[in-house]
């Protein structure tokens, strides 16, 4: 394992172009001035399907979506947890703040030893510190973070960090790379600190590396690749990120929080961009996230995966290139 970069002060993070500035006022407005309609409660979901306790064979990847971002995900001999959120609302306190829909799928408890935490960037719905302290206590495991983010997760006792730049990568043992990857979105967690820390997605490779796009049939040479996006706009880095570490197997990719488009359109697709996203990607197969959990945006609760299912009708994919978990589903995918 590669000893953690440096932590960089919030001054020496570099800035990033699409960081959207100006973007803040209007968002303030939209939040505290505009009508948003309540989702409704929901029903309790069904029991979930499969088990994350159980190890895919090689070749495949078990993934067990939690709710909103949160992925548990077992491949190449590591179980792996995405911008892990348990609690009951995504904020700064305990009494106020977006509050869940519906539980997580599966609670912390249900889950085996976790390896490897990836946290994308500082939003409260992406990094949740009373669920880092808990992962820490239980698990103690090394966290993959984009630049600046390591003071943020030493507060919950996380000090097995490794910072990353935008295409910087790190090994992992047993030859797994990690790269930070561009995504067009932004950082805060107080009203002064935006911009202050990087934002990310990550691609995940494992065996022998081939750049570009993955050669088919028998003696393709390319190794296993997993891509996990965080939270982005629509760009041109999707197409980039494919050509420059080849497109990955298995894709998670965000298709709510993304209305109104006015506001949202800068920082999040919506799922006819998350299609457009897994074009360009070249990924063999997405998995939708973000979305169902936490209203934070105006969009209904039940939109975003009938919107998916339209925008990949009309691209022309079939059913199974871009789906949606069960809340708690354990489903393991060949690579």
């Amino acid at each position: 394992m590669a000893p953690p970069n440096p932590a960089l002060a919030p001054a020496e993070v570099p800035a990033r172009p699409n960081r959207r500035r100006g973007g803040l006022l209007a968002m303030l407005r939209w939040r505290f001035m505009g009508e948003r309609r309540p989702w409704p409660p929901q029903p309790p979901d069904p029991a979930p399907g499969g088990d994350p306790q159980a190890l895919p064979p090689a070749g495949s990847v078990s993934v067990t979506f939690i709710g909103h971002s949160t992925f548990l995900l077992r491949w190449a001999g590591l179980t792996i947890l995405t911008d892990p959120i348990f609690s009951e609302r995504c904020s700064p306190f305990s009494w106020a703040g977006p509050k869940r829909a519906r539980p997580p799928g599966r609670t912390l408890a249900d889950l085996p030893k976790v390896d490897l935490l990836l946290v994308s960037h500082n939003h409260y719905d992406h990094m949740d510190l009373p669920s880092l302290r808990a992962l820490r206590r239980r698990d103690n495991p090394q966290v993959v973070t984009p630049l600046g983010n390591a003071n943020h997760l030493a507060k919950a006792g996380l000090d097995r960090v490794h910072e990353l730049d935008w295409w910087q990568s790190m090994t992992l043992p047993g030859d797994i790379r990690i790269t930070a990857t561009p995504a067009r979105h932004f950082s805060a967690r107080t009203l002064r600190d935006r911009g202050r820390s990087l934002w990310s997605g990550f691609m995940l490779e494992a065996g022998p590396r081939q750049a570009g796009p993955r050669q088919a049939g028998p003696g393709a040479a390319a190794g296993e690749r997993l891509f996990f996006a965080g939270d982005s706009g629509a760009g041109h880095h999707w197409e980039e990120i494919g050509q420059r570490l080849g497109a990955p197997d298995l894709a998670l990719i965000p298709i709510g929080a993304y209305e109104p488009r006015s506001i949202m359109a800068a920082v999040h697709v919506n799922p006819a961009e998350a299609v457009a996203a897994h074009q360009s990607l070249g990924a063999a197969r997405s998995i939708g996230m973000h979305f169902g959990t936490f209203q934070l945006t105006d969009e209904p609760i039940d939109a975003p995966p009938a919107a998916l299912a339209e925008a990949r009708a009309q691209a022309g994919l079939a059913d199974t290139a871009f789906v949606t978990l069960g809340f708690g589903e354990t489903r393991v995918f060949p690579l």
